[in-house]
This record gives C-alpha cells, sequence and structure tokens, in this order.
C-alpha cells in the first residue's frame, strides 16, 4: 500500500506530455522519459521516474520532469531520436543529452543535475576544491587562462559532460603536491594521484579524457563493460564470487588490484582493471562455461578474449600474462568473424531453450513441443505417403502393360483358337505322312 501511495503521489511530479511540448519547452530545462505502454522495462522504470520527479521537486531543481508516449506522439520522439523504449533525455535548449547509466532514482538525479547544471563549474579555493574532491572519485581540472587548449577542453566537455564533472581552477588552487609541467594544463585526480594530459603522449584530449574517466580498477558489470568499450581498452577481470570468502578468490582479486596500483605507468593506456562478481555475463561472452575464481582479459571492441595459459599464482605471473599480450605472443580467442557469428547464434538460440524450461517447463514444452509435434506429423504423413503413391503408380503401368499384350496378342479366345489351329495343321502333316508310308509299304 506504501509503494502504491508513493508511486500516486510521484505521479502528480512528472508531467505527462503531448504535441505542445515542442513548442513551449524551449524555456525550460526537461528530463523526459520517453516510453511504450506495451514495453516491459518502461513499466518497470515508472516507479523509479515517479521517485526522480518527488526527488528534483523536493530539492528545487530547475529540471522539469516528465515522460511521454512515443507511440503516440511518434513524430516529436522520432526528431529527438528515439530509436528504443524506454529513452531517457534530458532537453537543453538546442541540445538533447542521452542517459545511458543505470536507471535508478540516484544515478538519473546525479545525471540531470550534471548536464543541466554549468558545462565547466569554477572552483574558487582550496577549500571548495577538497570539498569537490570528496566527493567525485575522478575529477578533471583545467589550470589556467584562456588558451586554445581550453575552448578544446569546452568543446569536450559538452560531449561528454553526461559522463562525469568539469572544473577549472587557477594553479594556486591545487594541493601542494601537484607539480605541473607547465601552463595551461588539464589535471584527472583520480586514484589517490594525479595525470597530466600530455597531447604528444596520450593523443587527442577527448579520448584521453574518455579513457581517464574510470578509476583504476572498477567493480564491473554488464553495464560499465559496454561503457568500457568506448575506451578501446582491454578489460582485465578478477572473476570471482564475493560471497565466497576463500584464500583463492581473495588472492586473485588482490593480484589484480597490485596490478592496476603498481603497475599503472605501464599499463594504463591500453588495460582497465576490475573484478566481477559471478560468471554468467562472462559465460554469454564467452560462450563457454568459465570456472571461478579466473582471470580473463576481454577485448571489447573486436569480442576477443585472452585466458591464461598456466595458473596465476602472484603479481608477476599476471604481469608477465599482459605483456604476453601486448607482445603478440598470447593466443586470442574468439572474435567477431563468420564462424563466431554462427556460433553465438546457436549459443543465444540454446540459451533461450534453457532459460525458458528451467524457468517455466510447462510453458517450455507447449512452445517447443507443439510445433515439434505438428512438423513430426507432416514429416510422417509425407514419408508414408510416398511409398502408397508409388505402389499405386506400379500397379498402374502393370495393368496398363498387360492391356497392351492383350491387345498385341488377341483375347483370350483368339489366343486358343490360334493354339486348336496349329495343333490340327500339325495333326493333318503327321496324318498325311502317315498315309504316305502306307503307300511304300504296300
Amino acid at each position: 500500500a506504501v509503494v502504491v501511495h508513493a508511486a500516486a503521489l510521484g505521479a502528480g511530479f512528472v508531467e505527462d506530455l503531448d504535441e505542445s511540448f515542442k513548442e513551449n519547452r524551449k524555456d525550460d530545462i526537461w528530463l523526459v522519459d520517453f516510453y511504450a505502454p506495451w514495453c516491459g522495462h518502461c513499466k518497470k522504470l515508472e516507479p523509479v521516474w515517479n521517485e526522480v520527479g518527488i526527488e528534483m521537486k523536493n530539492m528545487g531543481s530547475p529540471v522539469k520532469v516528465g515522460k511521454m508516449d512515443a507511440t503516440s506522439f511518434s513524430s516529436i520522439a522520432s526528431e529527438f531520436g528515439v530509436r528504443g523504449y524506454p529513452t531517457i533525455k534530458l532537453l537543453k535548449g538546442d541540445l538533447a543529452y542521452n542517459y545511458r547509466g543505470p536507471r535508478t532514482r540516484d544515478d538519473i538525479i546525479e545525471f540531470a543535475n550534471r548536464v543541466a547544471g554549468p558545462l565547466i563549474r569554477p572552483l574558487p579555493s582550496q577549500h571548495m576544491f577538497e570539498h569537490v574532491q570528496k566527493r567525485h572519485r575522478v575529477l578533471f581540472v583545467y589550470v589556467g587562462g584562456e588558451s586554445p587548449l581550453k575552448e578544446k577542453y569546452i568543446e569536450v566537455a559538452s560531449e561528454l559532460i553526461v559522463y562525469t564533472y568539469f572544473f577549472s581552477a587557477s594553479e594556486d588552487v591545487l594541493p601542494e603536491y601537484v607539480t605541473l609541467p607547465e601552463l595551461p594544463a588539464v589535471v584527472v585526480f583520480k586514484d589517490g594521484t594525479y595525470f597530466v594530459y600530455d597531447e604528444y603522449e596520450d593523443g587527442d584530449l577527448s579520448s584521453w579524457i574518455n579513457r581517464e574517466r574510470f578509476q583504476g580498477y572498477l567493480t564491473v558489470d554488464g553495464f560499465t563493460l559496454y561503457e568500457l568499450g568506448d575506451t578501446g581498452k582491454l578489460v582485465a577481470i578478477a572473476v570471482i564470487d564475493d560471497k565466497n570468502s576463500s584464500v583463492e578468490h581473495t588472492r586473485l582479486k588482490s593480484i589484480i588490484q597490485e596490478v592496476a596500483r603498481d603497475y599503472r605507468d605501464h599499463f594504463h593506456r591500453d588495460f582497465q582493471f576490475g573484478h566481477m562478481d559471478g560468471n554468467d555475463y562472462i559465460n554469454s561472452l564467452l560462450m563457454d562455461d568459465v570456472t571461478i575464481p579466473t582471470i580473463v582479459v576481454l577485448n571489447t571492441s573486436n569480442q576477443q578474449y585472452f585466458l591464461p595459459d598456466r595458473h596465476i599464482e602472484n603479481t608477476e605471473d599476471m604481469v608477465q600474462f599482459i605483456n604476453n599480450i601486448l607482445d603478440g605472443t598470447a593466443e586470442a580467442q574468439g572474435g567477431d568473424g563468420l564462424l563466431q557469428r554462427i556460433k553465438r547464434i546457436v549459443y543465444d538460440a540454446r540459451s533461450t531453450v534453457v532459460s525458458v524450461f528451467k524457468s517455466s517447463p510447462l510453458l517450455g514444452c507447449f512452445l517447443f513441443g507443439l510445433p515439434l509435434g505438428v512438423i513430426s506429423i507432416m514429416c510422417y504423413g509425407i514419408c508414408t505417403a510416398d511409398p502408397d503413391g508409388g505402389v499405386d503408380e506400379h500397379e498402374t503401368a502393370k495393368k496398363e502393360n498387360g492391356d497392351r499384350e492383350l491387345t498385341d496378342e488377341g483375347s483370350e479366345e483368339d489366343q486358343e483358337e490360334e493354339k486348336n489351329g496349329r495343333y490340327t495343321e500339325l495333326s493333318g502333316g503327321e496324318l498325311k505322312q502317315k498315309n504316305v508310308m502306307e503307300k511304300k509299304k504296300d
């Protein structure tokens, strides 16, 4: 009853939008859920969306929360680039920002507040810097005055604000331990340290920020792995059971953490490190049953993966394994070739069938047993019909041949008369020969 009351209350803070929204929205900032009434994911999001509306209203946010039936107002949904349901967008002026994070209340609100606020947030004092650093695990800061680098920084911020915050500060605001080789500079603070952007070593600023927006070590799930695909990095994961406190599970996790921390300068441009709880998601990626605990390295760009050819005993073994991948001596498995795609189709089909039978055996028998039964009956009918048809044709042909024989040779009476005639003719000949012999004797 409490849940129903909360949903009903939240509905008052979420506006149902129609075609007039297109003309009236430009003066406001809107957080909109484009949904379809028949979509199961949309129905699951609805109570969360109501909570978002309540919280945004209570905190006095300038962001208005609404929802639109994209099937009824398809032209408006198409104009905003809606391709699936539900689609969450923050509309700010002429810009539309897609939300691709977890569909939880706190994550959606964080996204809305980040994108709705200033693109670049100034840090006027050390106290403010320390406060912001405590709130954010990854912090990007531009240091310096006006410059082409700042213009590029603003441009990148407008693109990647959906993922992270961007700040600016003067050099005296930064902690004393920070040493910058030159100004202006772009610095990222994370993992208890900082790294300075170097155009010659790190390449494009946008690519560098996209790679560095994650901590060096993460708890990886399916969504995080999808996001890591945009970085172009290989992902080294310890696949463990978080509920299992055995030595082996803890040891592999610690090895990955140590490599991420101690070898950061060697591998951070090419590798992301983390651990994953359970092997269900990994099994679906590798199309195999992975025994845990284990270590796997994924290339999310081409669906290849690497498995150690020997047991990982310590950090040195893990470092050697990574070096083998970098120099090409480690064997890559999987991929996105034709055979792997066919294997993926077969695996997905098998997984679907198994999951249906596990969740509901009766439904599985009905869905798959009925079609198979019909097909079996059809095949049986076809197989049994062919021999019968062959016999009939054979009998017909035999009968026709018999008729032709009777037609060519005459009826049975004609054949009997002909036989008798030959017998009579033969008997007369014998009788004549007998008379001649008797005359010679006389």
